[in-house]
């Protein structure tokens, strides 16, 4: 952590309500609103745009012409209030796009933790993201979408609004994801994203073993392979999730879906 004061561009904007913190820089021609909180050591590049209520915290790095905190896309949206909340060490590149929540989905978009976003990626209202994610370039979020931990998220991909993505997912370049992705899965780029196995090489670099992976694509099979409705896979899993807590958060995650599984 940086104990200087923030540095300031000269042709700079900063609101007088905006609390920037230790260490805190900001580009040339970059603005940073009203209602901004900026955490120790974050890094605001050039043409860069921050609106508020939003909070963001440590060490995270915005390139250059990224637009932080605007308002919603979203016809339903009368100005009432609502936030962005980043968490710490996220990296922004180039025209990178997050806007705040709604008053009717919840009122936040959040992003957690240690995430990428690449040139383009654009990430809509009252969305969640977790943790050590990274969306490659023009990665594209419709409102109220929901994406676990260590999700990989291709070119050009994208997902529906109320969609989910489980941890440990990966989407293929240009994949469309109109259903729920159980963790763990990959999905493949023929049209719609389909379901094509496990993302067994990410599982094995995070240090999953041997029999944790196989109970996964035990679990995988009986829901994508097996041919048996829905119903049945998950009296399934029900038994295989009593020798494996990851096979039970996937069933977890199936349980508590709004929308219907990407199948």
């Amino acid at each position: 952590m940086s104990n200087s004061a923030p540095l300031i561009h000269p042709t700079a904007v900063i609101d007088p309500t905006a609390k920037l913190g230790e260490g805190v820089r900001v580009g040339a021609f970059s603005l940073v609103g009203a209602d901004v909180e900026i955490g120790d050591g974050t890094e605001i590049g050039p043409h860069c745009s921050i609106q508020g209520p939003t909070r963001i915290g440590r060490e995270n790095r915005f390139i250059g012409h990224c637009a932080i905190g605007g308002e919603p896309q979203d016809k339903k949206y009368a100005g009432e209030r609502t936030e962005l909340v980043i968490g710490d060490r996220n990296v922004f590149r180039e025209f990178v796009t997050v806007n705040r929540g709604t008053g009717g989905g919840g009122g936040i978009t959040t992003l957690g933790n240690d995430n990428w976003l690449l040139a383009y990626v654009h990430v809509a209202h009252d969305c969640h993201v977790a943790d050590h994610c990274v969306f490659s370039n023009n990665t594209t979020l419709a409102g109220h979408v929901s994406v676990g931990n260590w999700v990989i998220i291709s070119g050009f991909a994208g997902a529906h609004q109320f969609c989910r993505i489980g941890d440990h997912a990966f989407l293929g370049m240009g994949a469309l994801v109109t259903g729920d992705i159980p963790p763990f899965t990959m999905v493949g780029i023929d049209g719609h994203g389909r379901p094509r196995g496990i993302n067994s090489e990410g599982l094995k670099r995070r240090g999953f073993d041997a029999e944790r992976i196989s109970a996964i694509k035990r679990a995988y099979r009986t829901i994508y392979v097996a041919g048996v409705p829905l119903a049945e896979a998950k009296l399934a899993l029900a038994e295989q999730a009593q020798s494996s807590d990851d096979v039970k958060h996937m069933l977890d995650f199936i349980e508590h879906g709004e929308r219907p599984l990407q199948r």
